[in-house]
């Protein structure tokens, strides 16, 4: 399993201790220390819908000018962004076997817990 998002990210917090106190090992990639990969970057895009990644309750959106906000119309746009601005992407993602899972849920992810998705 890896989880993607920024170490001092809240919901990061979170959704690590949770991670760690249902047993669960994995890899943490920060955005600010390891970059933002643009084809995985991509991927999640395709996956998830650009106007779902794009944090736009951040502090990093409501700090960018409304005009590059506008432009950020569709999967092109966003990724552009999101390279330059990796604080903008919605947090956490995480890459398990079963699937994929965007922002931290306990809820959901104690019943992928119980699923076996989240492993």
């Amino acid at each position: 399993m890896k989880v993607y998002g920024i170490k001092n990210c809240d919901t990061v917090k979170k959704a690590r201790k949770f991670l760690e106190e249902a047993g669960l090992d994995y890899d943490f990639h920060d955005y600010k220390k390891d970059g933002v990969d643009a084809g995985k970057l991509a991927g999640f895009i395709e996956e998830f819908g650009w106007e779902v990644i794009v944090n736009r309750k951040g502090t990093t959106w409501r700090k960018l000018d409304d005009e590059v906000k506008d432009a950020v119309r569709d999967n092109a746009s966003a990724l552009a962004l999101l390279q330059e601005q990796p604080s903008a992407i919605k947090r956490p993602i995480v890459e398990a076997k079963a699937k994929n899972f965007l922002g931290f849920d306990p809820v959901a992810w104690e019943a992928a817990l119980e699923m076996a998705e989240l492993k």
